[in-house]
Order: structure tokens, then C-alpha cells, then sequence
């Protein structure tokens, strides 16, 4: 049973509450169990998929440490700003794309 992070930004209250019951928020928007079942894990993120589905809003990343993914860490992602995670050489990366430029050449 691994550590599970969520942390949320800019999301609706809702999120708040239910993180709230089932985890400790450490600080606004970062929420942490020390010891959360896959079982209850994927519940939790059930829930977060379904509402992120019916509001929208903001963004929602949850990590638990995973020793049969790469890098050792579980990674779920919802909404904003778009990140691409790349598996290189037994770790993660995190590619952003590149801001469009108005500027001609």
C-alpha cells in the first residue's frame, strides 16, 4: 500500500470536500494518504474522472509510487496545461510543446 498524492488546481469545491474525507490535505489543493490501497486509489480516481468528465474545470494529478511502472512511479492526469509524460532511460519526463510565436522569420 503506497503513498498517493492528488494535487488539484483550480477545480471546483466538490473536489475539496471528497479529497478531504479520504485523504489529508496538506496544503490548498495537495492531498496525501500514507498508505491508500489500489483498490480504494482507483475508486478515488473513479470518482475525480467522472466529475472531471461532467465539469471541466482545472487540472488534477495523482501519484503513488509503483515499482511496475517506469521510473517506479504511478501517474494519473487530468485537464490543463497539456503535458506529454515520456518514459527515457527508466525515468519519467514531462514534455511540454512549444508556445506558437507569432513572429515572422
Amino acid at each position: 500500500m503506497p503513498m498517493v498524492v492528488v494535487i488539484t488546481r483550480d477545480v471546483e469545491a466538490r473536489y475539496r470536500g471528497f479529497l478531504g474525507s479520504v485523504m489529508l490535505e496538506l496544503a490548498p489543493g495537495v492531498y496525501a494518504h500514507p498508505r491508500m490501497s489500489s483498490g480504494v486509489r482507483n475508486r478515488v480516481w473513479d470518482v475525480l474522472n467522472d466529475w472531471y468528465g461532467q465539469l471541466g474545470r482545472g487540472s488534477i494529478v495523482m501519484t503513488w509510487a509503483d515499482s511496475a511502472a517506469l521510473g517506479g512511479l504511478g501517474l494519473a492526469t487530468l485537464g490543463e496545461p497539456p503535458k506529454e509524460i515520456v518514459p527515457h532511460d527508466a525515468m519519467l519526463l514531462v514534455r511540454r510543446p512549444l508556445p506558437k510565436t507569432t513572429e515572422s522569420l
